[in-house]
């Protein structure tokens, strides 16, 4: 997989796709980049949209790395060879003082999201568990299992799903 690591990319201009959800987006992002969900990123229309020249480099960024790596892999499946992830994504990127644009969101960061969803769902199996009968254990020990499937496989479906409700979705049609 290319990457590349953001002070690299200092004064060039550059085809920046921001792979994170529109409130994370909305909240903070790298200054002239655009906006494509990983949920909602279809490798072939940016393809088709977006290349005038189709050998110069996509980059993709998001806030660790990850879903733009994820996001780069779809450009690469359909043949988009120069498809480039930001390594430590805008965390990295406003730490190397390259320019981001602040807005406001009043949606938490969708790892928080996440990180709350799975503790709730696991404390409440653990509390009908002991309450109400046994057998609930089996719903903290099924969301047990799909964060450890999730850090081996680097996916995260609860992810995926929280990044389609409506509360993560653009609030303006800009």
């Amino acid at each position: 997989m290319k990457s590349v690591a953001p002070d690299r990319l200092r004064n060039k201009r550059i085809d920046l796709i921001d792979v994170r959800t529109a409130p994370e987006f909305e909240a903070l992002h790298a200054t002239g980049a655009r906006n494509i969900p990983l949920h909602q990123f279809d490798a072939r229309a940016v393809l088709v949209t977006s290349r005038g020249d189709s050998e110069a480099p996509i980059y993709l960024i998001c806030k660790s790395g990850q879903r733009a790596a994820q996001a780069a892999e779809k450009l690469r499946a359909a043949g988009c060879e120069a498809a480039v992830s930001v390594d430590g994504g805008i965390v990295a990127w406003e730490r190397a003082g390259l320019p981001v644009t602040r807005g406001k969101s009043s949606v938490i960061s969708l790892e928080r999201q996440v990180r709350i969803a799975a503790g709730s769902i696991v404390l409440i199996g653990a509390i009908l568990a002991l309450t109400v009968h046994p057998n609930f254990a089996a719903i903290s020990a099924f969301v047990g299992a799909g964060l450890v499937f999730a850090g081996i496989t680097d996916t995260c479906g609860m992810g995926m799903a929280l990044a389609r409700m409506p509360w993560n979705r653009a609030t303006t049609s800009d």
